[in-house]
């Protein structure tokens, strides 16, 4: 198999759910991404994944920048976030009355 056959055509980033089950305690494909590039929010499953044996890439589904990169080795995996301003995930309050509802 040549490179661009295991690159392939872009999926969702819902895609990637198991490799990132890896790394997050919560599925980070329902999680909020601020994209660096344009500035839009969206879900990370919006986001196109291109992927191939060793890992993935996340782009802007809007603008085509990426977002993500991700590369599993033998000896871990590295998540590069560097085209995202933040990351968002909804979680249930342990705290009555909260009333913070993020950054300013």
């Amino acid at each position: 198999m040549d490179q661009q056959e295991e690159v392939g055509l872009p999926l969702d980033g819902n895609a990637a759910a198991g490799i990132l089950r890896e790394l997050f305690a919560f599925d980070v494909t329902a999680a909020e991404v601020t994209f660096g590039n344009c500035g839009i929010v969206a879900m990370v499953g919006e986001t196109k994944l291109y992927g191939g044996v060793m890992g993935a890439i996340f782009r802007c589904a809007r603008c085509d920048g990426i977002v993500m990169r991700l590369v599993r080795t033998r000896v871990g995996i590295w998540l590069d976030m560097r085209g995202s301003r933040l990351l968002f995930a909804r979680t249930r309050s342990k705290w009555p009355n909260q009333d913070f509802t993020g950054p300013a």
